[in-house]
């Protein structure tokens, strides 16, 4: 059943958890013989654990009074993960995290082994995690927002909505999420009776109430969001046929907001956009069959496309390289 590292990890964890625990107890929980759990107590010895025995009837093993393992352990990737992620926080439009997390990896690179530390710092040199149209959400909303997510909790808003009128709210919140760079809360709004979509930069501020309510079973925030988005009047409804599967458009078109179906062995994808001609090259970059439902200027916009390609193509468009 483990392995032998694993048996090791086991019989430590078990020393932590309880005061003193015999060898037939580390035997059984091993699956292992009783002579065989000495293997292991030795082998936690030679790490400089320091594990005692109490012989005599009642006897077991013990660490000594005192002892206690740091409360985290990393491998070398699993160190360089958690430096990436708090790198990333800056970019997820939370800055009040940005202090915490400078201190989290100041602390972190002062115990991380030489190679690994160096490894760590030439990759965030090099890396590049900023995000296009970047709304800045207070941070302290989000983690409360998120809270009465987890909870259960109705939670009263204070909202300013697209003509700055100032509303209170009481809302079922059902997800907090991020997309294409800004924080949104989905939930059931009792103002309106109605599921809305509220856009977590312009509440104000949020209390979270004693009242709890249950969410819908197997409610997609994510999917509420986009269909919310993609029926915005500002912006053009298009339903094309792509002959790829869904997982591979959404990778293909990561900065659009779509609702995909299966339909034919490819993906029927929805969306709003703003421009048609830029969304006409998104697709040819695609390079597969698209067949197009609505609007019926799409088409032309891929005309567009293919006169702008043409017009850069021309040897009068080149732009010669510059002299050294």
């Amino acid at each position: 059943m483990y392995d032998p590292t694993m048996r090791v990890m086991t019989v430590l964890e078990m020393l932590q958890t309880l005061e003193c625990v015999t060898g037939a107890q580390l035997a059984e929980r091993l699956e292992v013989h009783p002579r065989t759990v000495q293997r292991y107590i030795t082998r936690l010895q030679d790490l400089g654990v320091p594990v005692k025995a109490a012989r005599g009837v009642g006897g077991g093993y013990f660490l000594k009074p005192g002892f206690r393992l740091p409360p985290m352990m990393f491998t070398g990737e699993e160190a360089l993960a958690v430096l990436l992620g708090l790198r990333a926080l800056r970019d997820l439009g939370l800055s009040a995290f940005a202090p915490a997390s400078e201190g989290a990896r100041a602390k972190l690179s002062r115990v991380l082994p030489l190679a690994v530390a160096e490894k760590a710092n030439q990759i965030q040199d090099i890396l590049d995690l900023d995000v296009p149209w970047l709304v800045e959400a207070r941070a302290p909303l989000v983690l409360e927002l998120a809270a009465a997510v987890q909870s259960g909790q109705v939670v009263r808003l204070s909202y300013a909505g697209k003509s700055a009128e100032r509303t209170q709210r009481e809302a079922e919140p059902y997800g907090v999420l991020r997309d294409a760079g800004r924080w949104y809360l989905v939930g059931f709004c009792r103002l309106r009776s109605a599921l809305r979509c509220f856009r977590i930069d312009r509440i104000e501020a949020v209390t979270r109430l004693e009242e709890s309510f249950s969410p819908p079973a197997a409610f997609d925030s994510r999917a509420v969001l986009h269909e919310a988005l993609a029926a915005e009047p500002s912006l053009i409804d298009v339903s094309v046929w792509l002959d790829l599967p869904p997982n591979e458009v959404r990778q293909g078109l990561p900065l659009l907001r779509p609702i995909l179906s299966e339909r034919g062995g490819g993906t029927l994808l929805r969306c709003g956009v703003e421009s048609l001609t830029a969304f006409a090259a998104m697709l040819l970059a695609l390079n597969v069959q698209v067949v197009v439902e609505r609007p019926s200027a799409l088409p032309s916009a891929f005309e567009e496309v293919a006169r702008r390609a043409s017009a850069l193509a021309s040897a009068d468009s080149v732009i010669p390289h510059a002299r050294r």
